[in-house]
């Protein structure tokens, strides 16, 4: 009902996300009550040598399966499929979680599995048997972590791993919402990967970030994220069981209904 109560309503949430992908976490949020301040913190762009990949696809069909880690895995690789004049055609597809999956259904992929737990080891662990003495395709970010492949490897499998996008820094920042979060003008800080929480420290300043975590609650999209921000001493309040949009926006609301504070403004 549009006169229900709004459970984050007088809340004010930063999002770290690349503007292409946040669109869906503020419209979340914001149908919740909160006023989103967008503070993008990544953006991302195609590698800087295409060859391993274009290598890759061209002999999609032999791999017995492809794994996406990342919906900008699945957006990449499907952007340089249509350049290369290729078709998406591949035996099995797995991919880390639902929100992956539905993009890489939309790209014309058939998905196999989605991992239960909605991360890179959780999906490791499931397709142990299956790769075993397959070879699979695992295209990702330049900054990925190595244990998925590792595991896979471990698991028997002969993995092509190749950059199919970069992490980057954002070419332009917004000073406006810059100076807002430093003044701590809100009541979380939303981080979706590790690059975005390190460049939002470096966008801050020494040390900002660091006093901000004293006064305001800093939220992770998943485990991944939240357990790079733990090593590098920040305390994590907010911590989504499912890496997606949805599952964050609802970790929020729980963390603020199991412990109720006075809302910032009226």
């Amino acid at each position: 009902m549009d006169g229900a109560p709004k459970p984050l309503a007088g809340k004010r949430l930063v999002v770290t996300r690349a503007v292409e992908q946040a669109g869906e976490l503020i419209r979340s949020l914001e149908h919740l009550g909160a006023e989103v301040i967008l503070l993008p913190a990544v953006a991302f762009a195609p590698p800087e040598d295409s060859g391993p990949l274009d290598r890759a696809l061209q002999e999609l069909p032999r791999f017995a399966w492809v794994l996406f880690t990342s919906q900008n895995a699945v957006r990449f690789t499907a952007l340089r499929l249509k350049q290369l004049g290729l078709a998406p055609v591949v035996q099995r597809v797995a991919a880390v979680g639902p929100a992956t999956a539905e993009a890489a259904r939309r790209e014309g992929f058939r998905v196999d599995h989605v991992a239960a737990q909605h991360t890179a080891h959780s999906l490791a662990f499931e397709l142990r048997d299956s790769v075993a003495a397959d070879s699979v395709f695992l295209p990702q970010s330049d900054k990925s972590d190595p244990e998925l492949a590792g595991a896979l490897r471990d698991a028997g499998a002969t993995v092509t791993e190749v950059i199919a996008y970069r992490t980057v820094a954002p070419q332009a920042v917004d000073l406006s919402a810059i100076a807002r979060v430093r003044e701590a003008d809100f009541d979380v800080a939303i981080f979706s990967s590790p690059s975005a929480f390190q460049n939002v420290d470096a966008m801050l300043g020494p040390g900002v970030l660091r006093d901000l975590a004293a006064r305001v609650r800093f939220a992770a999209i998943g485990p991944t994220t939240a357990k790079a921000m733990r090593a590098a001493g920040f305390p994590v309040r907010i911590e989504a069981q499912e890496a997606s949009a949805s599952g964050l926006a609802d970790a929020i609301v729980t963390y603020f209904q199991n412990q109720p504070v006075k809302a910032r403004r009226s």
